[in-house]
């Protein structure tokens, strides 16, 4: 496909756009190196069953009867309630299961348990995917409550205060345990005397069984290990042409720690992975972030495969080159700043696969990795993921957002000229610094912050990238092109924790998702305390932002990073609780709907996800790999189901 017929913007329903990324200069790459990516995309696609039973018990079933009814039902298929069926099936693709990618809350079908009856007894109970002894009445019986009911598992991660967080949340992670016994269970683990804890209970499942508590550990001859082994043995076939010895080391490691499931194996494949500089790919593969845990504990698996955006990464070298500098000047404590920064790198690159929790939602950064004596000991490395945020740059040109949301013309102008930049350097600096800044003070819980401890964390990552975005020091790396390019982050970043990511939540709900509530709990906090310096006014019937004097807005910044870090640092529960609990979580009724009402005059979706490209071997007579092809013409529907078909292990 040319670059001039490439089309970023593909299907949408529900609350979803579809976009497309391109692989910038994968053309240019050798034919080993294709070989190397498309192995490792391999491994990344091969954890897609993982994710989805980890978003909830029965996500993998219900996802096998749907796609089964959609294959096979020869009925009525224009109707409206079939139309819903669509719409419903394309949301559980997208979202790994019934729950909300972003919210969590279960679906709410559009058609009814008799339409869903109807078609499934219509078709051959050899399409459905029954169980050893199983009938389509017991399948029913089993799935239609969990679909249709809302009181049942309503949603998939549960945040809300004094609630058990574990008996409330439909995530999979737990089975016939409360919070109280997962914390204490986890607890007994811990060792205050251990300097380089494991992550414990990283990696399984926690169940009750006869009144025992017990931990099912993924892993190749364990939980969802016909999924793992394909991983390994795509992991294995990268292996063999790899870049270079570190690689292949750290994919030793990987392996290893798969088959074994100890955690200390994947620490020391995560330091390995950290020295892993000299190659043009890299990866992420494996059970890494939390945030699908409401306790923090148990991640979910996820997928990327990447390579290097070479000029994207004169950037964020220029910012880890710095690091120190930045550390040392930070407006926080000094107990609390690290006295030497150790091993932080970052690139900027180009995805080549998604996979796993990063598919088809996916972050524009990532920093890893997340255990803070690695972090301490031996560094981070961050990525910021250049085509993918090109994909959502291109996708929003002229989409009428500005003109509605934005306060004025001059301030329109001032994100036209810089809004690019500035996104591109908070994330860098977010990722790079913010998450490798500061340290715990010596005895403190890592996880002593327990449900707060995902917003808090990333609070303090986005708090550093605000505060720094606006110092000289950028533009003496050259990284900015004047003193005025912050405003256009402030005000966009601003305008967004205060008004416009509210389009993401339904009425009457509050806000559950960790990067939300940070947003909100740092602009709620800067408005509330900036004495004037940022404004809600109403023009023409409508709240719009002003911010009146940026300068003291930075200052805000600044002393909310102090109050942060320090929580982080000491460990403070009960203040993370207070600041996330006041700023963070809750609605204002009246603008929430003012907000959706405006927004919805745009026909704008509040939420975007991608297709992956397709990466097909090319072989010569003798059935060797030559080069590798990639295909962009997939639809959503032809790469979710050939998914299905091919990376369907569990």
């Amino acid at each position: 496909m040319k670059i001039h017929d490439f089309e970023y913007v593909g299907e949408r329903f529900a609350d979803i756009q579809v976009l497309r990324y391109r692989l910038n200069g994968f053309e240019a790459l050798t034919t080993n190196q294709k070989l190397y990516i498309y192995y490792l995309s391999q491994a990344a696609l091969c954890g897609r069953d993982i994710t989805t039973d980890q978003f909830g018990k029965y996500n993998l079933r219900i996802r096998k009867l749907l796609e089964s009814v959609y294959l096979h039902y020869r009925g009525n298929r224009e109707t409206a309630a079939f139309g819903a069926f669509l719409e419903y099936l394309k949301r559980v693709w997208f979202s790994n299961g019934i729950y909300h990618h972003y919210g969590c809350e279960k679906f709410v079908p559009q058609f009814g348990e008799d339409d869903l009856r109807e078609w499934v007894g219509a078709m051959d109970a050899t399409l459905l995917p029954l169980s050893d002894g199983e009938t389509t009445e017991s399948l029913l019986a089993e799935l239609v409550p969990v679909i249709f009911n809302p009181n049942i598992l309503p949603k998939r991660v549960n945040k809300a205060d004094g609630q058990d967080l574990v008996e409330t949340s439909a995530c999979n992670f737990y089975e016939g345990v409360s919070q109280a016994e997962v914390e204490a269970y986890y607890g007994s683990m811990k060792n205050a005397a251990d300097d380089c804890p494991p992550s414990f209970g990283l990696n399984s499942k926690l169940v009750k069984a006869d009144g025992v508590l017990k931990e099912l550990t993924w892993k190749t001859d364990g939980l969802y290990g016909a999924a793992i082994r394909q991983i390994v043995y795509w992991l294995e076939k990268a292996q063999d042409v790899a870049e270079n010895d570190q690689q292949k080391k750290v994919i030793s490691l990987l392996t290893q720690y798969y088959r074994t499931g100890d955690l200390r194996l994947f620490d020391q494949y995560s330091i390995e992975w950290l020295k892993e500089l000299d190659g043009d790919i890299d990866f992420i593969n494996g059970f890494i972030e939390v945030y699908g845990d409401p306790l923090g504990l148990k991640a979910s698996w996820e997928g990327l495969v990447e390579y290097k955006d070479k000029i994207g990464t004169r950037r964020t070298q220029a910012i880890s080159s710095n690091a120190q500098w930045f550390e040392d000047h930070s407006p926080v404590d000094p107990r609390f700043k690290k006295k030497q920064v150790r091993g932080v790198t970052a690139h900027v690159i180009c995805a080549a696969m998604l996979g796993g929790d990063e598919y088809p939602s996916t972050a524009i950064g990532i920093n890893l990795p997340n255990a803070d004596w690695i972090r301490a000991q031996y560094g981070s490395k961050s990525i910021t993921i250049s085509n993918i945020t090109d994909a959502y740059n291109k996708a929003a040109r002229g989409n009428g957002f500005s003109e509605e949301f934005v306060i004025d013309d001059a301030t329109r102008s001032l994100i036209n000229r810089y809004g690019d930049i500035c996104d591109d350097l908070h994330t860098d600096l977010h990722e790079c610094l913010g998450h490798g800044s500061g340290q715990l003070l010596p005895g403190v819980d890592p996880d002593a912050l327990k449900a707060y401890g995902n917003t808090i964390e990333e609070a303090r990552a986005d708090l550093f990238g605000l505060y720094y975005i606006a110092s000289e020091k950028l533009l003496e790396l050259g990284l900015v092109p004047d003193r005025n390019a912050y405003k256009s982050q402030y005000y966009t970043y601003m305008l967004n924790g205060l008004l416009t990511q509210m389009v993401r939540i339904e009425p009457g709900r509050q806000i559950e998702e960790a990067h939300m509530r940070n947003r909100a709990l740092i602009a709620r906090w800067a408005y509330e305390h900036s004495k004037g310096a940022v404004s809600l006014i109403r023009r023409n019937g409508k709240t719009h932002l002003l911010i009146n004097d940026y300068k003291a807005l930075r200052d805000l910044f600044a002393q909310l990073l102090a109050e942060v870090q320090r929580i982080k640092s000491e460990g403070d529960f009960e203040a993370a609780r207070q600041l996330v609990e006041k700023y963070g979580v809750k609605i204002d009724a009246d603008l929430h709907q003012e907000v959706l009402t405006r927004y919805k005059r745009l026909n704008l979706a509040p939420y975007k996800g991608f297709l992956n490209p397709w990466l097909k071997p090319v072989t010569d007579a003798e059935g060797k790999i030559v080069d590798i092809e990639v295909d962009y013409s997939e639809t959503y529907d032809e790469q979710m189901l050939r998914y299905s078909r091919e990376y369907g292990f569990l």
